[in-house]
Parts: structure tokens; C-alpha cells; sequence
């Protein structure tokens, strides 16, 4: 493979070893030779760390890789004879990376941390071969490049170290357990995360530090990311070029639980996923259906694949009753009220605004809600004790691996409703790791009793589909009966700030919708100067609502939020089921252990009040 010119790079495992991608990068390439050395050392490992390609595409025979490993040792010595020993461990956490983009001068960096200077070249083979090795002086090595190359017009992986570069470099830490991770020797200070953060989303979390030749890319105001008052949109992600920031990876939590017998594995997927999950697969929108993703998360070992759909369905009874109760009681609250199924909004209010979060819905994010019917009315469904559930949520969305965590967020009883999150890439690269051909699998249907789910629900991953799905059941439970399906098409959109006006039974109901925290940033500000009066108002984080988050999969130039979107109102008006309210598992549900919407039991479970999240 030429991993060079793979933009999704994250989507990948790579070995340890350098080859050059031009004179100015070194670049972790792939060679798949674990299986044939099991028994590899770490002085083998680390020898790859020198070995020096040809071109940017390399000889990627498997069988002259394990040659050149085979006299790893020597190698080894010969390497040692130049660079102290203390390198290696900042080597070693280079290569266990899934890929690493460094400049020619961070490997100078690099070397410098070890305390010493060095004046030397390493090239190493194909061009220079043990025999040589061993006759290598400090003095040859300080020879010409082509000294050691017979001519070849490779190019070194450490190339000569001069004495003008004395500075020691500081070593930038980062919180690895953060939901947003940045590997600062990746950055090739494009901007794009500064323009998307800045113009686009209004946040302002990074920008440009230092000055002159030590401009860089950095945290604004000199603040760590825990700081920071990032929504964790993950727009910044999805636009990065290199793979310099990312998800934080959770596969292995994940892997773990489906390996361990004594834990029942729990999965929901959201609506905005079945969208986007063959994208990187190379399936078809005609084979990448959401029941061959539930054959596929089968495969992966889950023990129940369910629809985040049965979830979405039961936020609308609670959040379009919460609605209609307002309207009963106008004098007893705050207008209007915002929806809250998007963390990523969540924490721009609280951060932003926290006067406006007790205008916030109570109802729990359709994740959350799951999360909490999972560890309660399911566990009885099938006689097991909550705390062996294993609860997992695949979300297209990096802020839901914030809300999974958030300390409240625990009411069933069984630690957290919701153990972990993973991201649409994180799910499909599950697939890749475990070699399984997506394109080969029969469909199959989720499981009972959470894997219904109505078109309302399917359209929440679409900009103003939450806010359609309120209003068809809203209409149902003042007027009695449903409304036409497309009454509320309205509200449909694009990535701006949209407003409707609607009639329910003599009732005026004022909504807005808006998608994208610089436009939720204009519409907040237009209702704290009194310019609009709303009752009812969306927003989502992401340009385009969820098919547009953070987490789904990235391609260069492309913004896919519409087109993803438009495949979510085509499974809306195909399916039979339109309106919340009729979902056959959540009428279940109500009538075996809720009882009703807002009732004791449902505030206790499916509400949560968010002035208390911890941030």
C-alpha cells in the first residue's frame, strides 16, 4: 500500500517501521510481518525504526522485510553506536501509534530529548548490507549521504544532525483519556481546525501560537483541553487533513466485553450510522442496509443488536409530552424550550450560555434513555442482573462519548446507563480488524423487544428531524389524532437557522431550527435581545445534525451531511410506521413498566437535569 496518499489513515494499523515520504517527512509505513515473527524482540521492532526505503512507495515484499529483520541485533548495535538509549522510548511511543507524520526537524527534536548531540547519518539497508554495517565508523557516518547509499536517491530516516539545532523542545502532554485526542507531531498547520472551529462553529478552541518560525497550532489563550470550552463537535476531525486529531479509541473496551463470558454485550446504533457505515467498506447504498449492519454487529460477537430508533421514539413520548404540558401550564416556565438530544449543544449552552440550560427539555438523549431501559426493563425482560450488561452505543457524534461518562447519567443502578461509545470509524474499523466482508453478509433483523423503531424516529440523525418527530406526536396527543406525515416538512433543511410557524387545534406553536454552533451562537443571542419569540427550538451541534458529526467517516473535500440525510427521510417515508406513538415496542414499554409519559417512573429513568453535568 502507498499509505501516503490514504486520507484515512486512522482506518488503518500500521507496523513499526520508517519509510520516507519526501525529504521532509518521516512516515510510519505497513508491514504486516507479526505472524511470521511471533517471537520478535523489541531490538527487531526498534530496528525497523532505521530502516530506510527507496521512494515513497517502498518494496512492500513481506519476505525481504523479515531478511532484513532476521539480523535485527546487529542492526541494533549499529544503530546504538550513534543515538543514546533514552531515544527509544519516545520511539517506541511513536511506532505504537496507528500512524505517525513527524517533519524532517522533529526527528532532530526527537534525538535532542536523549540529552546529546549527534553528527551522523543512519541509512541503512537495502543500500547498505551487514558486512558494511560492521565497518561503519562514526567517520563514515559522517560522510556524504550517497557515501552509504551506493548512489541510490534514497532518502535517509534520520538524516545528518547539526549543531544548529540546540533547542531543547517542550514536550506538550495531552489528556489521552480526553474524547478528543491531538497528535501534535502529525500537524501540518493547514488551519483547517482554526477556520472550521472559528467561522464555522464560532467555538474559537484552537488557533495560532507563537510567532515566527515557532508558529504553530494550538490551544487558544494558552488553555489545555480540559480547559477549553470545546463542545467536542469533532468538526475539527472530520476536516483535518493528516489524521492529527481523532476520537479517542474505545475498540478495545469493546473487544474486551464481547470477550469475556460472564458479560452480556448490549449494542445500540443510531439512526445517522446506517447512513455512512459502508462508506469506508466500499459497500453500496443498495448493500449497505441497516439489517446487514445489524448482521455485521452480530458477527463482531454482540450478544443483542438493537435500534437507538426505540429509544428516539420514546424521547419524542416524553419530550413532545413535556411540549404539550408546557402549553397546558404557560405560566409555569421559561419559553421556549430547546431540545436536548445533542451533547455537543449541550455543552456549548453550558459553557456559553448557562443562564439558558434550564431551558433545556429534561428528556435524556434517545442514547441515554436506551442505556437507562437496557439496564432496567430489558435486564427483567431476560432475568439477568443489570450489572452483567455491557451497554454500548455506536454514535455518529464525539460529544456522546462526553455524555456516556457524565456522572449523573447512572440511574438504573448498574454503573453507567450507557459503558461505552463508539464512533461510526471506530465501528467500521471493528470490522476491518476482524476481516470480515460486509458485502457477504444476509441481512438480518434487529432484536426484540428494543430494535423497533418508526420513520420519526429514523429521521432524528437529519438537521429539524427531531423537531419534525415532536410535532407529528404533538399533534396526535392534543388533537387525538394523527396529523398528515409530511405536515411539518417545514422545518426540513440545510445547515442554517430556520424558522416555522404552525397550527395545532387553535394553537400557535413558533419553532426554530438550527444546525451548527455558529448558528445556534446567532440564535441564542437574537432570543436573549428579545428579537424572536420561539416556543419550541432544535438545535444540533454539527452542520446538517448528526449526519454530519464528528464521528462519521471522513472524506477529503466532501460534505456529505445532505445526501446522508436525504437517506434518512427515504427510510422515513418507507417505512410503515410514521408516528412515534405507534411504535408497538414503546406502547409495550409504557404499559409494562412506565406506565405513562412523565410519570414517576420515567422522570426517575428516562430525565435528567443537565445544570448538574459535570463538564
Amino acid at each position: 500500500d502507498d499509505c501516503l496518499n490514504e486520507r484515512t489513515v486512522e482506518d488503518r494499523h500500521f507496523g513499526s517501521f520508517f519509510g520516507c515520504g519526501s525529504q521532509n517527512d518521516l512516515v510510519v509505513r505497513e508491514v504486516d510481518i507479526a505472524e511470521q515473527l511471533p517471537d520478535a524482540g523489541i531490538d527487531d521492532a526498534l530496528y525497523e525504526l532505521i530502516y530506510n526505503c527507496s521512494k515513497c512507495g517502498t518494496d512492500n515484499n513481506t519476505d525481504s522485510h523479515i531478511d532484513y529483520v532476521a539480523a535485527g541485533n546487529k542492526r541494533f548495535e549499529f544503530f546504538n553506536k550513534f543515538v543514546d538509549n533514552t531515544v527509544f522510548e519516545r520511539l517506541n511511543n511513536i511506532v505504537t501509534n496507528d500512524f505517525a507524520r513527524v517533519e524532517y526537524t522533529e526527528a532532530i527534536k526527537l534525538l535532542e530529548e536523549s540529552g546529546e548531540k549527534f553528527d551522523f547519518i543512519a541509512s541503512n539497508p537495502p543500500y547498505v548490507t551487514i558486512e558494511e554495517m560492521e565497518d561503519i565508523t562514526p567517520e563514515v557516518a559522517m560522510e556524504p549521504h550517497h557515501a552509504l547509499t551506493d548512489g541510490g536517491d534514497g532518502l535517509s530516516i534520520i538524516r545528518k544532525i547539526l549543531e544548529i539545532y540546540p533547542k531543547k523542545i517542550k514536550n506538550i502532554t495531552w489528556n489521552q483519556e480526553y474524547p478528543l485526542i491531538r497528535d501534535e507531531s502529525r500537524c501540518v498547520k493547514c488551519m483547517r481546525c482554526i477556520q472550521v472551529c472559528n467561522k464555522v462553529q464560532g467555538m474559537r478552541v484552537w488557533d495560532v501560537v507563537n510567532t515566527g518560525g515557532r508558529t504553530t497550532v494550538g490551544l487558544a489563550d494558552g488553555k489545555t483541553i480540559d480547559t477549553a470550552a470545546c463542545a467536542l463537535c469533532g468538526q475539527c476531525i472530520t476536516h483535518c487533513p493528516v489524521g492529527a486529531l481523532k476520537e479517542r479509541d474505545d475498540t478495545d473496551k469493546v473487544l474486551n466485553a464481547i470477550a469475556d463470558p460472564d458479560i452480556i454485550t448490549v449494542v445500540q446504533v443510531a439512526p445517522a450510522v446506517r447512513t455512512a457505515w459502508g462508506e469506508t467498506l466500499g459497500l453500496s447504498d443498495e448493500l449497505a442496509t441497516e439489517k446487514r449492519m445489524a448482521a455485521a454487529l452480530r458477527k463482531l460477537g454482540f450478544d443483542y443488536v438493537f435500534d437507538t430508533n426505540f429509544s428516539a421514539d420514546l424521547t419524542i413520548m416524553e419530550e413532545g409530552s413535556e411540549l404539550v404540558h408546557m402549553f397546558e401550564h404557560t405560566d409555569w416556565y421559561d419559553w421556549p424550550l430547546f431540545t436536548s438530544c445533542c451533547p455537543g449543544w449541550v455543552r456549548f449552552l453550558k459553557t456559553q450560555y448557562p443562564e439558558m440550560v434550564e431551558h433545556l427539555s429534561t428528556s435524556k438523549s434517545p442514547q441515554q434513555m436506551f442505556g437507562a431501559v437496557a439496564k432496567s426493563y430489558f435486564a427483567e425482560q431476560i432475568d439477568v442482573d443489570p450489572k452483567k450488561i455491557y451497554s454500548v452505543s455506536i454514535m455518529p457524534c464525539l460529544a456522546k462519548k462526553y455524555e456516556c461518562a457524565v456522572e449523573d447519567l447512572n440511574d438504573a443502578g448498574a454503573g453507567q446507563d450507557v459503558d461505552v461509545v463508539l464512533t461510526t470509524r471506530e465501528f467500521t474499523r471493528m470490522i476491518k480488524r476482524a476481516a470480515i466482508d460486509a458485502a457477504m453478509l444476509p441481512e438480518e433483523e434487529f432484536d426484540s423487544p428494543l430494535g423497533t423503531g418508526t420513520g420519526a424516529a429514523v429521521i432524528f440523525g437529519a438537521t429539524g428531524g427531531v423537531m419534525e418527530a415532536a410535532l407529528r406526536s404533538a399533534y396526535y396527543l392534543i388533537k387525538g389524532e394523527n396529523p398528515p406525515a409530511e405536515a411539518f416538512t417545514e422545518v426540513r433543511g440545510g445547515h442554517d437557522w430556520r424558522e416555522a410557524t404552525f397550527e395545532v387545534n387553535g394553537i400557535t406553536l413558533r419553532t426554530a431550527v438550527a444546525s451548527g454552533l455558529g448558528n445556534a451562537r446567532k440564535l441564542v443571542e437574537a432570543i436573549k435581545a428579545g428579537e424572536v419569540q420561539y416556543d419550541f427550538v432544535e438545535v444540533m451541534a454539527c452542520p446538517g445534525g448528526c449526519a454530519g458529526g464528528g464521528g462519521q467517516p471522513i472524506h477529503e473535500g466532501c460534505e456529505l451531511f445532505a445526501s446522508r440525510g436525504q437517506k434518512l427521510y427515504a427510510l422515513d417515508a418507507a417505512n410503515t410506521l410514521r408516528f412515534s406513538h405507534e411504535n408497538p415496542a414503546v406502547q409495550a414499554v409504557y404499559r409494562d413498566f412506565f406506565k405513562k409519559p412523565l410519570s414517576n417512573e420515567a422522570e426517575e429513568l428516562l430525565h435528567t437535569n443537565q445544570k448538574y453535568w459535570n463538564l
